[in-house]
């Protein structure tokens, strides 16, 4: 039975409109009346549970549009390549969707995923099998011989970690075709990569057009959308030329490339996340000055072109690009919406908005859930305190006080601990090579990182 009454609460609806005090009543899993409505409607049924949400907000429920759960707060690209196993991988990223309920999560988009096992998680959670947010899913990322963001580590055929290179048109259509019967949501495309002999130049696009359009073509052929990681300029205006649904990251936008996502509306999943944790606290890490800079760059050079894009009506949304140790899981999901407060100038309750009824795209759900509204699905949180005065309290998840999903409610006790795996993890002897300078001369800055493990 999901029919309850959420009282005495502070409701944000999640459209960008002021807060408001009312009433909730949820019938068979929908938001069913608000107000003065509810409370009458409520009051014809006397054994009609009732939660009491004083000094709460009610808001729909967080939608994380960037959340790799089988990569387990990965260190590093090597440790999701090599380190991982199939069902154990689909297990552990069971145990950490939970996570994300505590932390106010109700659905997640997990663009690609190792053996593609989320999509059998997804299918279990739909089943009850286990418990965790609402999902959709991309299978294996398509990249071509160049490689993705990992460079050489990418084997040139079969499949390395996430990854599965393409090298021929043929391929292309058989590999969207396959996944589409396999169960993906969407097609993921990492449109850039980056070629080690080149990476001073960044990640590059590393497709032609007409490939583009070949994957666009044929998963709309199938009603399947597709998604795009792209990095700088050629990238974002080609992909939103060839008819990509949505596009990843979106920085380095030049006019041309903004006009070309402006002229189609193309939502934008920014997922700076990890990025301002590195400026933020990668001094706490020891991280050095040189790569929170470059990563400070990544999203002060796309200030004016994400605010332009905002301001013409391209949706932004939400990602964490949870599942590396910079974003561990339950921790950041809320963290895009101080970046898009901080940086590009949306109001805080803009970037709820975003967070909610526009990233119910990512999980293909627009009109059904992110709303606090009659008719939509109840998908709702209620958090400790005035949200649209702080967003950081989303980031506590003892101030979430109940999250539900359809109306039902999600279990929010603490996990139990987790022991280590045998050969999970990539082991290391530590971050430089002891040399006699580094044993007994002056202390120097780390080295700079590989920039094939830079995501």
């Amino acid at each position: 039975m999901s029919d309850l009454i959420i009282e005495n609460g502070r409701v944000i609806d999640g459209t960008g409109a002021p807060a408001f005090d009312s009433a909730v009543l949820i019938e068979d899993g929908a938001i069913a009346a608000l107000g003065a409505e509810a409370q009458s409607r409520a009051a014809a049924r006397p054994g009609l549970r009732r939660i009491d949400a004083t000094g709460c907000t009610v808001m729909p429920g967080l939608i994380d549009t960037h959340c790799h759960l089988a990569f387990d707060d990965a260190a590093s690209n090597a440790e999701i390549f090599h380190q991982r196993r199939n069902a154990l991988s689909a297990l552990v990223a069971s145990y950490n969707a939970r996570k994300l309920l505590r932390a106010g999560v109700t659905g997640l988009l997990d663009p690609d995923s190792t053996f593609e096992n989320m999509i059998d998680l997804r299918d279990a959670i739909e089943a009850g099998i286990v418990e965790g947010p609402r999902m959709s899913c991309g299978a294996y990322a398509l990249i071509t011989g160049v490689g993705g963001t990992a460079g050489r580590m990418i084997a040139d055929e079969g499949v390395t970690g996430y990854y599965k290179p393409v090298n021929s048109r043929d391929e292309i259509v058989a590999e969207v075709r396959r996944q589409i019967k396999y169960g993906a949501d969407w097609i993921k495309v990492h449109v850039t990569g980056i070629v080690p002999r080149q990476a001073r130049r960044g990640e590059m696009c590393v497709w032609t057009l007409d490939e583009l359009k070949l994957i666009c073509d044929t998963a709309h052929e199938l009603m399947t959308p597709v998604m795009g990681h792209c990095r700088g300029a050629e990238a974002t205006r080609r992909a939103a030329i060839a008819g990509f649904d949505l596009i990843f990251h979106a920085t380095g936008m030049d006019e041309a490339a903004l006009t070309a996502v402006v002229d189609r509306k193309i939502p934008i999943a920014p997922a700076l996340t990890f990025q301002a944790n590195m400026v933020d606290f990668g001094p706490a890490l020891g991280t050095s000055a040189e790569l929170i800079k470059l990563f400070e760059r990544e999203i002060t050079d796309s200030i004016d072109t994400m605010t332009e894009a905002h301001r013409a009506g391209v949706p932004l949304l939400t990602g964490s690009e949870a599942g590396f140790a910079l974003v561990p899981y339950g921790d950041w999901h809320y963290r895009e919406m101080e970046v898009f407060v901080k940086y590009f100038g949306l109001s805080t309750l803009e970037a709820i908005q975003c967070a909610t009824q526009k990233s119910a795209f990512g999980i293909r759900m627009p009109g059904e859930v992110g709303v606090i509204a009659p008719g939509y699905r109840a998908d709702v949180i209620c958090v400790k305190g005035r949200v649209d005065e702080d967003l950081a309290l989303l980031g506590d998840p003892d101030n979430m006080r109940h999250v539900l999903i359809d109306g039902k409610e999600k279990d929010l006790s603490p996990l139990p601990p987790r022991r280590p795996i045998p050969g999970w993890r990539l082991a290391s002897m530590g971050g430089r090579r002891l040399t006699r300078d580094v044993a007994f001369g002056p202390q120097t800055p780390p080295e700079p990182p590989a920039i094939e493990e830079l995501h």
